[in-house]
């Protein structure tokens, strides 16, 4: 059975590295004949929380944004790839943010498989842990969230650095080994 995968693309420069790799990660798991949609965090009015509480009685946000929309996709989605460039070994400021935004469903984001896209300019892959216990973090508070898989692009400073890298063809391989 195909599989609606949603692709959020955190990155702030379209054909950046981690968006590259989404674009491979979506053509391996199209090949497999899923249905992918890209969710490019910069195309969307995404405010950061305020903190108001609101939505811990309401179960929606105040804030009129793009939001709304994203977190209903995040909810309809059977898989979630989440990319982001790694600054300082976190995860970038756009993908907190909307991590922070689900607050009013995140319950709802259930059983789900999960995939994760990193690229950072350090070349040791074990320079990404601290990113990985953020994004692990974030899903250990969703009900039957399940890992599947991570693709961690290393030595990427430059923009085009991904073009040549072992991750493009990781990032393949694991859009295209997803299950049908």
């Amino acid at each position: 059975m195909s599989k609606n995968i949603l692709v959020i693309s955190a990155s702030p420069r379209k054909g950046g590295n981690s968006d590259t790799l989404c674009g491979q990660f979506i053509k391996g798991a199209a090949e497999a004949g899923h249905q992918s949609e890209k969710v490019y965090f910069n195309d969307k009015t995404i405010n950061y929380c305020s903190g108001c509480g609101v939505c811990f009685t309401k179960h929606e946000c105040p804030q009129k944004d793009d939001m709304a929309d994203v977190l209903d996709k995040m909810i309809r989605a059977d898989v979630l790839v989440l990319a982001s460039p790694v600054y300082f070994y976190c995860m970038n400021a756009q993908l907190k943010t909307l991590i922070d935004r689900t607050t009013p469903k995140y319950e709802e984001i259930k059983n789900k498989d999960f995939y994760f896209i990193l690229t950072a300019a350090d070349s040791e892959k074990e320079a990404l842990n601290g990113t990985l216990a953020g994004l692990r973090g974030f899903t250990s508070c969703l009900p039957g969230a399940n890992e599947k898989g991570v693709v961690c692009g290393t030595g990427m400073w430059n923009i085009g650095d991904a073009a040549n890298a072992p991750a493009v063809k990781a990032a393949y391989e694991m859009g295209r080994n997803i299950a049908l």
